[in-house]
C-alpha cells in the first residue's frame, strides 16, 4: 500500500488573526505613494483583526511629521489621515530624529524619543532608531514602504 504524505503546509495569502505588525516608512508623502499605501495597508490589517504597534517613519518619510506642511487642497493629506487613524486605533506615529532634522521638522537638539517640539505634526513624536528596533521585535511581522 503506497502511503503519502502532505509534507509542506499550505499557502496562504492572509497572516493568521491576530498579529502584530510594525510599519517602516521610507518615502515623503509628496514625493511618494509609500505613506498613503502604509496607511491602506494599516487600516486593512485593523479591519481583519490585526493590530498595528507602530509606525516608524524614516530617511523622506519623516517628512510627513512636519506641522507646517500642508498638501494642496485637492490632495488628500496623508499625515492627517495618518493621525487619526493612530488616535482610534492606540498607534504610534515615530518619526526619526535624525532624520526629521535633516528635513526641518526637528532640531537635533530637540533631544530624543519622546520630544513634541513645536514643528511636530499633531499625532506625531520624534524617537530614535531605538525605538524601530523594539517595535520590530514586539511585532509577529515589520513591513516596510519604501521611497
Amino acid at each position: 500500500m503506497d502511503k503519502r504524505f502532505d509534507c509542506e503546509p499550505a499557502m496562504k495569502n492572509e497572516a493568521p488573526a491576530g498579529m502584530q505588525f510594525s510599519l517602516l516608512v521610507q518615502g515623503a508623502p509628496a514625493a511618494s505613494d509609500a505613506p498613503a499605501a502604509a496607511l491602506r495597508f494599516a487600516q486593512a490589517a485593523v479591519a481583519a483583526g490585526h493590530r498595528i504597534h507602530r509606525a516608524f517613519f524614516h530617511g523622506e518619510g519623516a517628512s510627513i511629521a512636519h506641522g507646517g506642511a500642508a498638501p494642496p487642497q485637492d490632495e488628500t493629506d496623508v499625515a492627517r489621515a495618518w493621525a487619526d487613524f493612530a488616535r482610534r486605533h492606540d498607534i504610534s506615529l515615530v518619526a526619526c530624529v535624525a532624520s526629521a532634522a535633516r528635513r526641518g521638522v526637528a532640531t537635533a537638539e530637540s533631544g530624543g524619543a519622546g520630544d513634541a517640539p513645536a514643528a511636530v505634526r499633531d499625532g506625531f513624536v520624534i524617537g530614535g532608531l531605538g525605538q524601530m528596533i523594539e517595535a520590530m521585535n514586539a511585532a509577529d511581522r515589520t513591513v516596510t514602504f519604501g521611497a
